[in-house]
């Protein structure tokens, strides 16, 4: 026993404590290095090696309407968000479980069908979009939130993923069946039994769309519409350190959002195994 035991010990692979350290000390750095140098650059003053947070206070006092451009793309922004997950959860979600338990013979189709804009350039989409958004504007206006059906056709690559990584863990043809034997309906088996157990996908989907929103610049800029990353231009020509104020709370704000889906999908885990 002793000798399988050393065996064992002798075929685990992966780094060790002090490499993991290394490992995640250098990650650390690799991200927290450009924020901070961010944050530095906003609180510079004009005599070197002062420092001031009075552009910080200025922001968020409310003090002036300099900033108020920038208010109307963050708050296009988060409605962008908000509607792009909508239509991701809503077409993409229900099209995959289908495929998942009647069309398995389309999963192939439908993979390519989904990951296909990543590979398309930004400018591209939208030259084959603007003759669209002739219509859309037509039929929906012309506010700012119908860029969400452009945003949705971008985040679907990211979107699929993270749902397809969870639909692979489960088995939601037996997970149906089951429903289906006990009389649940169709509806009530997608609501009840398939969504409950594709949360964690569904939580990596949406936060993932809403980090994709926030930073998109090029669609926005080209078809005239106002979101962040467009005010953030126009402001970064007047007052360069308030623009940088702004990119560094969508970047902290993503990667926040990004964190809190990481431990509630963690806590669920540690629920269900208890």
């Amino acid at each position: 026993m002793a000798a399988v035991s050393r065996r064992g010990a002798q075929l685990r692979l992966g780094p060790g404590p002090v490499a993991r350290t290394i490992i995640w000390t250098l990650l650390g750095l690799f991200f927290l290095i450009p924020l901070l140098s961010m944050l530095e650059f906003t609180l510079r003053t004009a005599k070197p090696g002062v420092y001031s947070f009075d552009r910080w206070e200025a922001v968020f006092s409310g003090e002036t309407t300099r900033y108020d451009r920038v208010y109307q793309g963050l708050g296009n922004s988060l409605v962008l968000a908000v509607v792009t997950v909508a239509i991701v959860l809503l077409v993409l979600l229900p099209t995959m479980v289908l495929v998942e338990l009647r069309f398995a013979r389309l999963r192939r189709v439908l993979e390519a069908v989904c990951l296909l804009p990543i590979m398309i350039p930004a400018i591209v989409m939208v030259v084959g979009l603007a003759p669209t958004y002739a219509v859309v504007t037509q039929l929906f206006g012309s506010g700012t939130w119908t860029l969400a059906f452009a945003y949705g056709i971008t985040v679907l690559p990211y979107a699929y993923r993270a749902i397809q990584s969870n639909v692979a863990a489960v088995d939601l043809i037996t997970l149906s069946e089951a429903a289906r034997s006990l009389g649940a309906g169709w509806g009530t088996v997608f609501w009840r039994a398939i969504v409950p157990n594709l949360r964690r996908g569904i939580l990596a989907a949406s936060a993932l769309s809403v980090a994709v929103v926030l930073g998109e610049f090029t669609i926005a800029s080209l078809l005239s519409r106002v979101n962040l990353q467009t005010s953030l231009l126009l402001v970064s020509q007047s007052d360069p350190f308030v623009a940088v104020i702004f990119a560094l709370l969508a970047l902290v704000f993503a990667f926040v959002l990004l964190v809190v889906v990481d431990r509630l999908v963690a806590a669920r885990r540690r629920t269900a195994k208890g």
